[in-house]
């Protein structure tokens, strides 16, 4: 991480937010912050899992709840994947299950979201401090 963002600051601060979007707590893991990125991971991978669980597959739906997509989406391209799969509507959720489910993946969306500017800002600070002392 030190040789690229001597180089090319911006474009490493870039890396580590699209590597914390591509797997929760990989931007940290970067950053040679083990313990918080394994529990970002542990975390945000378990509250998406446990909205699945609730609500189905189903509960990822970008054409029907576009919104709730959006927040989903922030989880990992993964979820772009099994959007794709479930925009036919083959996967159908109804009632509570549906809504809690939605709610879990989008919070788990969002926390990943706030992770992803975390890592970020931390490079940033980790490439001022390098450069300041």
């Amino acid at each position: 991480m030190g040789q690229l963002s001597k180089k090319t600051p911006a474009l490493s601060l870039l890396i580590v937010g699209l590597l914390a979007w591509l797997l929760p707590g990989a931007g940290h893991l970067l950053l040679k912050e083990k313990k918080r990125s394994i529990i970002i991971f542990v975390t945000i991978v378990l509250t998406f899992c446990t909205g699945l669980y609730i609500g189905s597959i189903g509960v990822i739906d970008p054409v029907g709840a576009k919104p709730w997509y959006v927040a989903q989406i922030m989880n990992s391209p993964m979820v772009a994947a099994l959007g794709h799969l479930t925009a036919g509507g083959g996967f159908p959720a109804y009632g509570r299950p549906n809504e809690i489910g939605q709610i879990y993946t989008s919070i788990a969306g969002l926390l990943n979201l706030l992770c992803i500017v975390n890592a970020v800002y931390l490079a940033h600070l980790n490439r001022a401090k390098m450069a300041g002392g």
